[in-house]
């Protein structure tokens, strides 16, 4: 790919983790890529995106014809999770936000680019006994795409959060693909939270004391913790994040038990830089955090795809075989 100027796409953009990535990574192998489309339904992440990246994305992607988007090279997409989440209702495609993952099908129908890197949560790969995910592979080869896909987790790559989420990748022609993944040592919470945050961050003496009640006799041996209120109302202290989610309770996390995660903290969790500008308040932050990817892991994925794309094409013979037996286990 030298001396070429790569084009990219970025649907579902959200807060712009997909390209913050890209940019580091095209930075790095000193490789001219611009973007020549985005879009976000919300409000909210346009106006973060702009603040950021100086561009207003496109609206419903349902509304826009796949014929207007511009001719690009590689295509992001971290779509709409909420309809195969383990925390939400998990209808997959009855849900119409499920249905936006035939948008992007659409568009690589359409434009036909030499690659895509595709993101949603894990429980992706075995919604409906694994029938959605067999269905958006299916899909994704019947448009002549050689796919791979891997579940990965920020914490393997620095960040103080335990965020599995599959991630699809694609080739127009096939090549020879090796995740790259370089996994790294996760850096404490100490160095994510900040030292001084307003009164308005700290729950109710209320909450406080049930959750010191609900860990009492358990050991709290690290001087940092979040403590984490599961599903069933079980609170964990840990030396780390669990996911964040953008439809969780205000107090789902809680920094030592006794206070939410600010904006800023929230964006570091997901290897967000702190020039990043925060325009939003603090409730569509939450949400806007908890959708968009772990850049650390989009990095290490969109430099593996860059290396694929720079190696010779080979023979489809064969292929889906050698493909199963690389992916025979999603870690």
């Amino acid at each position: 790919m030298e001396n070429q100027e790569i084009k990219l796409i970025d649907l579902f953009c959200g807060l712009g983790g997909f390209r913050i990535a890209a940019e580091k990574v095209f930075a790095k192998m000193q490789i001219s890529s611009t973007y020549v489309f985005s879009c976000d339904f919300d409000v909210d992440a346009q106006k973060s995106y702009e603040a950021n990246f100086g561009e207003t994305p496109f609206g419903d992607i349902t509304q826009i014809d796949e014929l207007d988007i511009p001719e690009h090279d590689i295509l992001f997409a971290g779509f709409p999770c909420q309809a195969f989440s383990i925390c939400g209702d998990q209808k997959g495609f009855e849900d119409t936000r499920g249905t936006l993952f035939f948008d992007i099908a659409r568009i690589l129908r359409a434009k036909r680019p030499k690659a895509f890197v595709l993101e949603n949560v894990k429980q992706l790969v075995t919604h409906n006994g694994g029938k959605t995910f067999q269905r958006i592979l299916e899909t994704l080869r019947n448009l002549g795409y050689q796919t791979h896909r891997k579940i990965l987790n920020a914490i393997d790559f620095g960040l103080p959060q335990k965020r599995e989420r599959v991630f699809i990748v694609g080739f127009r022609e096939a090549r020879h693909y090796v995740w790259q993944l370089n996994k790294t040592q996760m850096k404490p919470l100490s160095e994510v939270l900040e030292k001084e945050v307003s009164p308005i961050y700290f729950a109710s003496e209320k909450i406080k004391q049930n959750r010191l009640r609900s860990v009492k006799g358990k050991f709290v041996r690290d001087e940092f913790t979040i403590w984490h209120e599961n599903k069933g109302g079980n609170i964990s202290p840990l030396p780390f994040s669990c996911a964040l989610r953008a439809g969780a309770s205000y107090n789902y996390l809680l920094v030592n038990g006794k206070r939410r995660l600010t904006e800023r903290e929230m964006l570091r969790l997901q290897g967000f830089p702190d020039s990043y500008k925060i325009v939003c308040g603090y409730q569509a932050m939450r949400k806007l955090a908890g959708n968009t990817v772990a850049v650390p892991c989009v990095i290490e994925v969109i430099d593996s795809v860059l290396s694929a794309l720079d190696s010779q094409t080979i023979e489809r013979k064969n292929l889906n075989t050698r493909v199963a037996a690389q992916e025979s286990l999603f870690v």
